[in-house]
């Protein structure tokens, strides 16, 4: 015990507290940020992000993987307050998404994620990408009213969102915020260039976020038009603890829509922490595999966390746990130091952290919402073929359109589509051969043979000419359906009323059961 004590002791010296802290300069605007887009209170952000460093990364069995709020929920947590009306009744939604995955990793449902095709996991993150990046236009530019969209994507162009404010729009901008976001951009693209590697000692979101407070200071001292207003910096409470908002678990039952909001939203989360705990896992030099039950099981007690204590859900992020990596992150001890980090943020600096510009923060989650949407994943996804590109596009398409769970499910059933008419096209193949001039077919059958090859072989066998001869040839098959087997039976029967010569190999004639 001593000797256990004693290493992690060490690796944490050596190791952990300074990727803890590089990490938590990672997650503190990123926190901020996502809160701002989830239409959720700032410090809703920043609980996420100290209950998924607190308690998350004990229970989890990943060495690496940082939880907290993630960009992928913003979409869904925003339409999802709006939907329910009361923010305390949207907690009760997370406790639920919570409990749903606490469920999943109990009955061991870990591999759930496989089941979705990666086409419509790629069409999700960029429709969020997309959604994520227009709602922060108004940010980016300084227009301080919350209510200016906070729709569907679509919505956004009705006449009581964008037209209905566009006409006192100047009103609201400050062109001080304009200058902070334009800054802001061109820092983060450029040190996202390959040369900027040399310059990562400090994450760029940390950068950003201090040239904006120190711009706004000089516009403020300077008594500067430039200058940014009180409703354009973040805005969290000296006594975050006292401002806490609680569940009103009297509404508990009182309209489905909780139960609907807190499903779609564990299910996200789920599929967010599954794929960013395979991307992590990649990453590690150790070759550590995380259990996914497991995971799911702590993210699960941290979202009812999350929804007890006023946060908004968090997932496992990639963005965190590579930074997690590249400082050098052994144990999840990084991760929790990280949130103990965060916690001291929240107790000590608040005032500081107040002095953020919102256009700082808007910068950092344009830059998010483009790297979900990038124009090269559309072209990537083009170059795999329509089988790819267009389960991929429809499903961005209709989560634009409507939201994200039909979006996912009507590009779940396209997906299933294609994988259903390949099948039709793998099963067998045919072969024409002419042999003492008479026409030589082979129908070859292959290892799994559906009913859902049934009409296409109804129709090819329909097609063979009279006065040849016919091999279908099933020695191969691991399994042939009992409908293939009747078709084939039936058109043994009639065959030589066609002047056709069958004949089957490794097949056996099943009974013809007449209806009548």
């Amino acid at each position: 015990m001593k000797r256990t004590i004693k290493y992690y002791s060490i690796i944490w010296l050596k190791h952990d507290l300074a990727a803890g802290l590089s990490v938590f300069l990672v997650a503190l605007p990123i926190c901020l940020g996502i809160a701002l887009a989830s239409g959720a209170p700032i410090y809703a952000g920043l609980l996420s992000g100290i209950i998924g460093g607190l308690i998350v990364a004990l229970v989890s069995g990943s060495p690496l993987a940082v939880s907290g709020p993630a960009a992928g929920l913003t979409t869904l947590v925003a339409a999802s307050i709006i939907s329910l009306g009361d923010y305390k009744v949207f907690l009760l939604a997370v406790m639920v998404a919570g409990l749903f995955q606490l469920t999943l990793g109990l009955l061991k449902l870990g591999a759930i994620a496989n089941y979705f095709p990666s086409s419509v996991i790629k069409g999700m993150l960029a429709a969020i990408g997309i959604i994520l990046v227009s709602k922060q236009i108004p940010l980016a530019l300084g227009y301080d009213q919350p209510d200016f969209w906070t729709s569907e994507f679509l919505n956004l162009f009705s006449s009581k969102n964008f037209l209905g404010n566009f006409e006192n729009f100047n009103h609201h901008i400050t062109r001080g915020a304009i200058l902070i976001t334009v800054i802001s951009l061109i820092i983060l693209i450029i040190l996202q260039q390959p040369f900027a590697k040399k310059f990562k000692t400090i994450p760029a979101p940390l950068i950003v976020v201090i040239i904006g407070i120190i711009t706004n200071i000089v516009f403020t001292n300077a008594a500067s038009s430039f200058s940014l207003k009180q409703t354009q910096l973040v805005n969290i409470p000296s006594n975050i603890f006292a401002s806490i908002t609680f569940p009103d678990f009297t509404k508990l039952f009182s309209t489905v829509e909780i139960w609907k909001n807190g499903f779609i939203i564990g299910l996200l989360a789920t599929l967010e922490t599954l794929l960013c705990i395979e991307a992590v896992d990649k990453l590690d030099k150790r070759n550590r595999i995380t259990p996914v039950n497991r995971e799911l099981i702590a993210q699960g007690i941290g979202n009812m966390t999350c929804g007890l204590l006023g946060a908004i859900p968090m997932t496992a992020v990639v963005v965190r746990g590579a930074a997690n990596v590249d400082a050098g992150g052994q144990t999840k001890l990084a991760a929790f130091t990280h949130g103990i980090f965060l916690l001291l943020a929240v107790l000590l600096v608040p005032f500081l952290l107040n002095k953020i510009p919102y256009a700082s923060l808007a910068a950092i989650l344009l830059i998010t919402g483009f790297n979900l949407t990038k124009p090269k994943l559309f072209k990537n996804m083009w170059s795999l073929g329509w089988k790819q590109f267009i389960p991929f596009l429809i499903t961005i398409i209709v989560i634009l359109s409507t939201d994200l769970l039909i979006g996912v499910i009507i590009g779940l059933l396209i997906s299933i589509y294609f994988i259903v008419q390949n099948n039709f096209k793998t099963e067998y193949k045919i072969t024409k051969s002419i042999y003492l001039e008479i026409e030589n077919y082979n129908i070859k059958l292959n290892s799994n043979v559906t009913f859902l090859n049934k009409v296409k072989l109804r129709k090819s066998l329909d097609e063979i000419p009279e006065y040849s001869v016919l091999t279908i040839d099933g020695s191969e098959c691991n399994f042939i359906d009992y409908d293939i087997l009747e078709i084939v039976s039936e058109y043994h029967n009639k065959a030589h009323e066609k002047h056709i010569e069958l004949h089957l190999k490794g097949i056996e004639k099943v009974n013809i059961t007449a209806l009548h």
